[in-house]
């Protein structure tokens, strides 16, 4: 078992292992900002709370070293601490813990039930709060060197390439929106983009070709991001002439597009074309009772803050949900 305790962060409170012979008013899957902002909510409105964290709990900010853009840390703080300490946080209120992966999810008459581990846990409701990948390029060296250059997301590192020189790759909204915010930051910006023509819509390339540091290498791939401790340059394959090359730059964004987590309830709750779940009022799925937060629904903002937002948002409706079946409603 890949448990926290495993790892290197330890936590401050003793935590509560999850029963599966008891029936939780909340079942919480996943462990990043949306579903531990959610847990510490239901655990303080007073009802029992699992959080089935994953093998690999805290999401995304557990690949991130320092986090400057969450309030309350006018220093940053590193990610993995931001995780360490969202979990004590629920840990301390009494929320419950199962350290494995959820495989599946059935609703069983009025409650549902969530296998992980080995074991069956009935909740009277469930919080979807999986999130998203990032989607990959699949070369060793963006794996070696995330962190060390390679980021996949724009607002929350670009501070760290004041004045120099990065590139993007991606053609869609994702890649130009970023194009567009280290527009202001960077001195210089390559999108580098596998086809003739931008998939983004028109208004971002209104506004892109209104930038003069911003330049594209047109029908090009990444081969390769080049560097030992830190970024260094990209190999670059031209696929109209099959020639390669080398570009220096400090940073690399990779911006193709995330893939939404949502392998455990694709076959229960109605997702959008893009795969991300389908909610309205915010938070809520087509199954009552059943609700998501954070990037597995958020297909546009895909911040922490926004994803612990949306995690309290969940809880308060789960909260609403559950008065409602024990008034009979």
């Amino acid at each position: 078992m890949n448990s926290i305790i495993g790892l290197s962060l330890q936590v401050d409170y003793s935590r509560k292992l999850g029963n599966p012979n008891k029936i939780y008013d909340v079942i919480i899957v996943g462990s990043g900002p949306a579903g531990l902002s959610a847990a510490i909510y239901t655990i303080r409105f007073g009802l029992s709370t699992l959080i089935v964290s994953g093998y690999n709990w805290g999401g995304q900010l557990m690949t991130t070293t320092i986090v400057e853009n969450y309030p309350g840390f006018p220093e940053g703080i590193n990610g993995p601490d931001l995780m360490r300490r969202m979990m004590n946080q629920a840990a301390r209120f009494g929320v419950e813990f199962v350290d494995y992966d959820a495989d599946k999810l059935v609703l069983d008459g009025n409650s549902f039930k969530v296998y992980a581990g080995g074991s069956w846990y009935t909740g009277l409701s469930v919080i979807i709060a999986t999130g998203a990948r990032y989607r990959e390029l699949g070369l060793e060296s963006e794996k070696r060197l995330l962190g060390r250059g390679v980021s996949y997301c724009a607002v929350c590192d670009g501070y760290f390439f004041k004045d120099g020189t990065v590139a993007i790759i991606g053609g869609g909204d994702t890649a130009l929106t970023d194009a567009l915010y280290l527009s202001d930051i960077a001195k210089k910006i390559y999108i580098i983009h596998r086809r003739r023509e931008f998939r983004a819509s028109h208004n971002l390339v209104t506004e892109l070709n209104k930038k003069n540091n911003i330049q594209v290498l047109w029908n090009h791939i990444v081969i390769d991001i080049l560097g030992d401790k830190k970024v260094e340059a990209i190999k670059l394959l031209d696929k109209e002439t099959n020639d390669e090359k080398i570009l220096e730059v400090d940073g690399v964004f990779i911006a193709i597009g995330h893939v939404p987590n949502t392998d455990l309830v694709k076959n229960i709750v109605e997702l959008t074309p893009n795969g991300y779940i389908k909610t309205r009022e915010f938070v809520k799925t087509n199954v009552p009772g059943l609700f998501a937060a954070g990037d597995v629904m958020d297909p546009k903002y895909q911040q922490a803050v926004t994803a612990a937002g949306f995690g309290v948002m969940a809880a308060i409706e789960a909260k609403r949900y559950l008065d409602g079946l024990r008034e009979g409603k």
